[in-house]
């Protein structure tokens, strides 16, 4: 027959923490029972999902003496050993029996722990996040699992985040597992504290402050940490504490303009769309001890394309920007056009400056009318295609080999003073796979074909790539380095 426990004792526990239920009256059970006495007990689960403060009201709540160690307060295990001889003695007041606080091993702390329990019924000893403590031997974790075998009045509970295989080296310890919240009991614990309907107390009120009633903060509160849940807290951390940290940092610039008289608490939608911009940036997840000088109250205008090609490709270096541009020409230049486009020994095109063009022949009627209709080339219609990493670094040494970014119309940029080509800004292998890789984690080169899944970039060198950025953008950065990307490409 299974023990009965208070109404009383779960009520409170219930009331304490929600959503709950279960792991209180597992706990309960196991800790607060007459028929036997448990050695061990572990409670495990993930960060803020209630452990401790299961722990803390249940031995608040009962009469039995106990004593909870926070192994992050301590720096190594003698502190630790130390720090609980010192918990347990100030837990059972001045009945205590005086003992020597100095630990220089286990074997100490079992003996000295002995003396102070010798009188006790029952006690209760809890180890919080006792996986993480600092500098802690391998036999720490076993040794403190059987401290019941040598002290029979002791009940040690285990808080950690997740229960290793042979983690004690003991089997048969009970185990409470405590689930992370789901979406509606975040949304029910989050819901018991709302933060007011008030300017915050470091900002002076405004004029012609309005009155709001409680249904208008019931109305709105819930609403809003949706909101944030959905667009910040789920993809960064889905924990109780992020939620609440997040909500107390986009508050204020939320109800700003209901502050301001601008809008209701009940006209959430047009709220939405006034403060979309808090939902969209992820400053708010940035955590710094120190506060934004002019936090935004209002929403950014929008960069322009020209704006933001302009600004992004000022900022690659010269390496990765010449093979951006390389694997722009061949994913969009036939492999079999190479020799005739990128070959210097190639008769069959003209050069000019730092590339060349097919030379030009004169059509008869009908080819020029059909050249003339059709603006776009076959291959751009296409979009772009796959090539191999071998290829894309032949063209980028016939290209780029003695380029060093000067101006196509001064040759002297690229002599030296004895009149011969000088070698440009050209990078070892090693160094050009690891822009390369650059480049594809940036997004700007991606993985084509059945390959595209694999993790590693470089791995199997059979691999075929093509590029992921629009003509416009690639034009930018070819005229930040005044490259004439146009003389490459067949219309």
């Amino acid at each position: 027959m299974a023990p009965q426990l208070p109404d009383e004792l779960l009520s409170y526990l219930n009331e304490s923490i929600k959503c709950r239920e279960l792991q209180h009256q597992q706990t309960a059970c196991l800790l607060t029972s007459d028929l036997f006495s448990l050695p061990n007990l572990v409670l495990h689960g993930t960060e803020a999902t209630g452990k401790s403060l299961t722990i803390s009201a249940l031995l608040s709540a009962i009469d039995t003496p106990s004593a909870i160690i926070r192994s992050k307060e301590c720096v190594t295990t003698r502190h630790l050993l130390e720090r609980t001889l010192t918990e347990v003695q100030e837990a059972l007041g001045d009945n205590a029996p005086p003992v020597d606080g100095r630990c220089e091993s286990i074997s100490a702390f079992v003996v000295q722990l002995q003396r102070l329990l010798e009188d006790q019924k029952k006690f209760i000893l809890v180890f919080d996040n006792i996986d993480r403590q600092r500098e802690a031997a391998p036999t720490l974790l076993p040794a403190l699992a059987r401290l019941g075998e040598l002290i029979p009045n002791l009940t040690t509970v285990f808080i950690i985040t997740f229960p290793r295989p042979h983690l004690f080296h003991k089997p048969g310890i009970p185990q409470i597992h405590f689930p992370p919240y789901t979406r509606a009991e975040l949304f029910a614990l989050i819901a018991l504290s709302p933060l007011p309907l008030t300017p915050p107390p470091s900002a002076s009120p405004p004029p012609n402050l309005p009155t709001f009633t409680q249904e208008d903060l019931d109305y709105l509160w819930p609403r809003f940490t949706t909101a944030v849940h959905d667009s910040l807290a789920q993809p960064a951390s889905n924990t109780l504490p992020s939620l609440r940290t997040l909500c107390a940092r986009l508050w204020p610039p939320f109800i700003a303009p209901i502050l301001a008289n601008h809008y209701t608490p009940r006209e959430f939608s047009k709220l939405i769309v006034r403060n979309r911009h808090l939902f969209q940036s992820e400053d708010s997840l940035k955590h710094s001890i120190i506060p934004p000088a002019n936090p935004p109250t209002e929403p950014q205008q929008p960069i322009s394309l020209k704006k933001l090609s302009t600004t992004s490709a000022s900022t690659l270096p010269p390496l990765p920007t010449h093979l951006l541009l390389t694997a722009y020409l061949a994913s969009h230049t036939l492999p079999k056009h190479d020799t005739l486009l990128f070959s210097k020994y190639s008769t069959k095109r003209k050069r000019r400056g730092g590339g060349g063009t097919l030379a030009p022949r004169t059509p008869n009627k009908k080819t020029h009318v059909a050249n003339t209709n059709r603006k776009i080339s076959r291959i751009q219609m296409l979009g772009a295609q796959a090539f191999p990493l071998e290829r894309m670094l032949a063209i980028y040494s016939a290209l780029f080999r003695d380029y060093d970014g000067s101006s196509d119309d001064d040759d002297r940029n690229w002599r030296n003073d004895n009149g011969k080509r000088k070698r440009g800004n050209q990078g070892g292998e090693a160094e050009m796979l690891m822009q390369f890789t650059t480049l594809v984690g940036m997004g700007l080169i991606v993985r084509a074909g059945a390959a595209a899944a694999s993790s590693d970039p470089l791995e199997g060198g059979g691999g075929k790539w093509r590029v992921n950025v629009g003509r416009e953008y690639v034009r930018q950065v070819a005229r930040g380095v005044r490259f004439d990307l146009d003389s490459y490409l067949l219309e």
